[in-house]
């Protein structure tokens, strides 16, 4: 009787890990999505000390309704901008330069700064449509990206 019951309960736990690596997808990942299906981009940038960063990725990665509309109009990357990997993206190579990366900065930088946590989307060709600097609670997020996901 156990042995079917952790049968079970480890089948579930990898499907599950399964869907949500669906959900978060890598810089590398965007263009080849992007030839099946043309999806804007959402674009958290974070660092790992920022607890306001955090708060927001759990809403993006949690909240059943933040998750649902993602996954069927959004295609979804976390950035942290003091990653020492380079990013190729949008035929360009990025560094970190100075302890912030520079697509963190290209991205997230707004009337010339750059702050933690900021949402940046992202259109089809890789240009932003949207920036915003600052926490957004799990039903700001939401409104924001129903609306972004309208036009």
């Amino acid at each position: 009787m156990l042995r079917p019951l952790i049968l079970l309960i480890l089948i579930l736990s990898a499907l599950s890990d399964l869907s949500a690596q669906n959900r978060i997808v890598k810089f590398a990942e965007i263009k080849p999505l992007q030839d099946k299906i043309a999806k804007p981009v959402l674009v958290l940038i974070m660092t790992d000390w920022c607890k306001y960063c955090h708060a927001m990725k759990n809403t993006l990665t949690r909240d059943n309704s933040v998750l649902a509309l993602l996954d069927e109009k959004f295609y979804t990357v976390f950035l942290n901008a003091e990653d020492k990997i380079d990013i190729f993206f949008a035929g360009r190579n990025f560094k970190n330069k100075g302890g912030i990366h520079e697509l963190a900065s290209e991205l997230g930088t707004i009337k010339g700064q750059l702050s933690y946590p900021t949402l940046t989307v992202l259109n089809s060709r890789n240009e932003i449509i949207y920036q915003h600097d600052g926490f957004l609670s799990p039903r700001a997020i939401l409104y924001t990206l129903k609306k972004i996901a309208q036009n």
